[in-house]
């Protein structure tokens, strides 16, 4: 249970159901779970271009001849790639800079995929790079520092901000109300 709770998001009943529900399952089935973490730790890296998770030196949507690599979306690590390749809507390339600045953490620039990035922005010459950052305090810091040094090779952007689908006015707080409202657009 100890182990379990190193992970993100499993508190101590979390740790205690899945520890116990592992001890009921035949032992063949916990060692294939084993087996499969430890080979998975063994054999995913990261791309060598876009810095996603990849089992292969570059990674399937950098290898993809489809992909617009006019453009680039940047963020903070593989899971935000996950998400919006869900949506089906970005046909761009990505780059993953390893996390935000946060000074209270100890993780500055240095930390992070920044200089690969500029590199790469400055070699390929994109048309476009989207910062795709959530908005906390660190984000935003990332995202003013990450568009400040790329300003001079290409056109930033961000993505949009606001209600979620579903959500009510009346419950959302003052900062995603007023980014709702900077991010309006015009109706179809």
């Amino acid at each position: 249970m100890e182990q379990l709770q190193r992970l993100p998001g499993v508190g101590p009943k979390t740790a205690q159901r899945l520890a116990l529900h592992i001890l009921k399952r035949p032992e063949a089935e916990v060692e294939a779970l084993a087996q499969a973490l430890i080979e998975a730790k063994k054999q995913i890296g990261l791309c060598k271009e876009c810095f996603h998770l990849s089992a292969e030196p570059v990674c399937e949507i950098c290898r993809n001849p489809s992909r617009d690599n006019s453009t680039i979306c940047i963020v903070a690590d593989s899971r935000d790639v996950i998400a919006l390749e869900k949506t089906r809507e970005y046909k761009g390339k990505y780059h993953v800079l390893g996390g935000v600045i946060s000074p209270l953490d100890g993780i500055g620039p240095e930390q992070l995929t920044v200089q690969a990035l500029v590199r790469r922005v400055s070699q390929q010459k994109p048309k476009e790079v989207i910062l795709a950052i959530s908005p906390s305090v660190e984000g935003e810091t990332t995202t003013l520092y990450v568009g400040q040094l790329l300003k001079p090779f290409t056109k930033v952007t961000r993505i949009a901000f606001g209600l979620p689908v579903g959500g009510d006015l009346e419950y959302a707080d003052e900062v995603t109300l007023a980014r709702a409202l900077e991010g309006r657009r015009e109706l179809d």
